[in-house]
């Protein structure tokens, strides 16, 4: 009895398959084109006891495009030239200070 290849379809994407250089040129196309996530951060207090922050939106910044930033609670979304200008808009109150931080940084 000699063992037939499976007609299960789960089982045929299952197979390793060897990547193609077109396949492998894409994917280095999209990870060098991907724009860049990164945070605002707000933050009130005067010293590390008494600090507290929190994410105040997320950005996403093309490569030679704008940034655009949405607020966490979906009201604020915005257009703008760099990521910088976006803690422009969440540093204006007294006693908070905003920064940028990156997902993979953390």
């Amino acid at each position: 009895m000699t063992a037939e290849p499976s007609q299960n379809p789960r089982l045929a994407a299952l197979t390793p398959t060897v990547p193609d250089p077109f396949d492998q040129d894409l994917c280095e196309l999209v990870l060098d084109t991907a724009p860049r996530l990164f945070a605002v951060v707000q933050v009130c207090g005067e010293g590390p006891a008494d600090a507290d922050g929190w994410v105040a939106a997320w950005g996403l910044v093309d490569n030679d495009g704008p940034t655009h930033v949405v607020g966490v609670d979906g009201r604020a979304r915005m257009t703008l030239t760099s990521p910088d200008r976006a803690l422009h808009h969440f540093a204006g109150r007294p006693g908070i200070t905003a920064r940028l931080d990156r997902p993979e940084a953390a």
